[in-house]
């Protein structure tokens, strides 16, 4: 008989309905190694959590994180909260025994990272950053092509991560908007992603000259909206970046060139990524997530250029989407997260690690330091 894993939640927001539904959806169609149980859902608004528990399906509820992570029956716990909570929680949960799956950035900083890694190692538990944007199809069947050599020797890794809801200066201030309980901006929050797409797809950074900004440094607190008597309101400063540029050169000689932005107007959530190499070329784009464009060198040169590679065939085909619909039929953002609990839960059943691991998560938060130093002295800085 299959194992179970009962499972406890911390966060219901956003990231809490995403990964809920994955929850959910990941035993209904994948062949899991172990059953899952919804067992816990825990959120600081009493009101908030039991509503989100009745519409996800979760059996309890609950204000304190201290009591899902305690808990003898639960035996993983999903860290889907601000990051300035990720590192107590996550080392709690592993003292005591539990699985650990947190959503990114692992930390508020490297120091945080190391203890986290340092904690989970130690209980020998399985541990996960969940960077769901590895388990793009496109983008798993991109990481299969290189791994064959179909691009050759890479030269240029190039990604671009921009949103656009900042660009009103009259959005109020919130969390993430704040250094204290996101640790960064932009950087952490987005540019986090495709750093860890460039290590998955192409290799570790060895050395980064990066540039950080803000271009509205003062917003309404989120009760200060309408203007409070005498005309005047209150205000908050933003003490994170809104952009975050960088170069960088990685082990292997490949030349990086990553952008992430919340100020790019009428992009909602853009990922584009190309990489070159002297075979060919890879160009993937978010918003057409079910297809990636590959270039071919050695196709005779009267019929070259980018051809569309559909990433919908059935039958193990191409990576996880043969678990989904018939040829052609296409699949979107929330299926990530259902691949990343899957794997997941396998990892958990065979006690294995899976990747991105909490190793990685730290790997990632040394870059965004490493980028943050570069700007404030205004040089190139080694990765340590």
């Amino acid at each position: 008989m299959a194992r179970t894993f009962r499972v406890g939640l911390i966060g219901y927001r956003f990231m809490g309905k995403a990964h809920s539904n994955a929850w959910r959806q990941a035993p209904r169609f994948f062949n899991l190694k172990a059953n899952v149980e919804l067992h816990t859902i825990c959120g600081r608004n009493a009101a908030g959590v039991q509503a989100a528990r009745a519409q996800f399906g979760w059996q309890n509820s609950t204000k304190d994180w201290q009591e899902v992570v305690e808990s003898p029956l639960i035996d993983i716990v999903d860290i889907g909260v601000p990051n300035h909570l990720h590192a107590e929680i996550a080392i709690a949960a592993a003292r005591n025994g539990k699985h650990v799956l947190c959503e990114k950035p692992l930390a508020l900083n490297v120091k945080q990272a190391e203890a986290m890694l340092a904690a989970a190692q130690k209980a020998k538990i399985v541990h996960m950053v969940c960077h769901n944007y590895r388990r793009i199809p496109a983008l798993a069947l991109a990481k299969k092509m290189i791994g064959e050599g179909a691009l050759g020797k890479i030269f240029h890794f190039h990604a671009r991560y921009a949103q656009d809801w900042l660009v009103d200066p009259e959005f109020p201030l919130n969390w993430r908007l704040q250094k204290e309980a996101s640790g960064s901006g932009a950087n952490g929050d987005i540019n986090a992603h495709i750093i860890d797409l460039g290590r998955y797809l192409v290799g570790e950074f060895k050395e980064v000259c990066g540039l950080l900004h803000t271009f509205v440094t003062e917003r309404p607190l989120a009760d200060a909206l309408a203007p409070q008597r005498g005309g005047a309101r209150k205000m908050g400063r933003v003490t994170v970046d809104d952009a975050a540029v960088f170069i960088g050169r990685m082990e292997n000689g490949v030349l990086a060139n990553l952008e992430a932005t919340r100020y790019a107007s009428g992009r909602k959530n853009h990922i584009a990524i190309e990489i070159n190499g002297s075979k060919g070329s890879l160009y993937f784009d978010f918003e057409d997530m079910n297809r990636l464009k590959f270039f071919n060198g050695d196709d005779p040169r009267d019929r070259q250029g980018f051809r569309d590679i559909l990433v919908t065939e059935r039958g193990g085909v191409q990576p996880y989407v043969g678990n989904w619909w018939p040829p052609g039929h296409l699949i979107g953002y929330e299926h990530t997260f259902v691949h990343t609990i899957a794997d997941f839960v396998n990892a958990c059943a065979d006690g294995k690690p899976v990747a991105p691991t909490f190793e990685d998560g730290l790997k990632n938060q040394r870059v965004l330091a490493a980028i943050e130093e570069s700007n404030q002295k205004g040089r190139w800085v080694k990765l340590h």
